[in-house]
């Protein structure tokens, strides 16, 4: 609540976090709602290949005559499902990891911290599609064996191990927050009591991690939706013929010939993903400004 009732007051007074702030809801809202208001299925195949933008399609259609303004409408969908889910899994490890690095201090948080610097010195990405090629297999397998095929397997990893690339930053932020927290005096006097550890970390420290949490979520959702566009833009991410914003730019760069342009298949989802991408960060820079303690105001 006290985030809350700093934030509000803020966007109120800086013109542009609110415009970033409304322009994320609208293509949320977009993203949620806008593919079932435009008449056409995101995979159904017309003649009308390769049209640019009319009054018939908006965005204009590609190769196999699909309307591209649906067909981003549900890119925009996954492109923010994988990013917000792998941002929860991010934060969850990650400010579970540094709160008990912080809080368990010594020669526990020493060789936690070691294990991060670890985990720093791997290549992120490269790490992930290994991980991908090699258990996309056995899991659609055991998920088939126990009839829990939903979500397409290569999505959930893809979350996944997504999620586990982003905790590290995360995780050090939040242990440097706990080293100083608990040195303060309504920490000591709830040990003086007698409480729990357990308590002591989530129901008097989390509450005062909110801001730094709120602020480096805003800045790990496009950090992951840029994961997984590289991804399914290199064929290794979302798979035909479900679309993400990464697989429209991948289809918009292979109709490029030096014959003709077809602009539209790259300027409306690139630039419609650009463009949030552009919003989050600026709200995680001024959210930082604002809800940062070891910002100086």
């Amino acid at each position: 609540m006290t985030t809350i009732r700093v934030l509000l007051p803020t966007l109120r007074r800086s013109p542009l976090l609110a415009i970033c702030a409304a322009f994320v809801i609208f293509v949320v809202l977009l993203a949620i709602v806008g593919a079932q208001c435009t008449g056409y299925g995101y995979a159904a195949i017309s003649d009308a290949s390769l049209q640019p933008p009319s009054v018939t399609h908006w965005f204009g259609t590609d190769l196999n005559g699909r309307d591209l303004l649906t067909r981003t409408l549900y890119g925009a969908r996954m492109s923010l499902l994988v990013a917000a889910l792998g941002t929860f899994v991010s934060l969850t490890v990650g400010v579970s990891y540094g709160m008990v690095s912080g809080y368990a201090g010594g020669r526990i948080d020493s060789l936690m911290m070691r294990v991060v610097e670890i985990l720093y010195s791997l290549p992120s990405l490269i790490l992930v599609i290994i991980l991908i090629a090699t258990l996309e297999n056995p899991v659609t397998l055991l998920l088939r064996q126990i009839g829990l095929i939903i979500v397409p397997p290569r999505i959930v990893l893809l979350v996944v191990f997504l999620g586990l690339t982003e905790w590290l930053t995360m995780a050090r932020i939040i242990r440097g927050q706990v080293l100083v927290l608990k040195e303060q005096a309504f920490v000591q006097a709830s040990e003086a009591l007698g409480q729990s550890h357990f308590r002591l970390l989530f129901r008097h420290l989390l509450p005062n991690l909110s801001g730094v949490i709120l602020v480096y979520l805003t800045l790990t959702i496009p950090a992951i939706m840029i994961d997984e566009a590289f991804l399914s833009f290199l064929g290794l991410g979302v798979q035909p013929p479900q679309a993400s914003w990464g697989t429209l730019i991948a289809d918009g760069a292979s109709s490029i010939n030096p014959i003709r342009l077809y602009w539209w298949l790259l300027v409306f989802p690139g630039g419609l993903m650009t463009l949030t991408l552009l919003a989050l960060n600026f709200l995680g820079d001024g959210l930082r400004d604002v809800l940062d303690p070891r910002v100086k105001k």
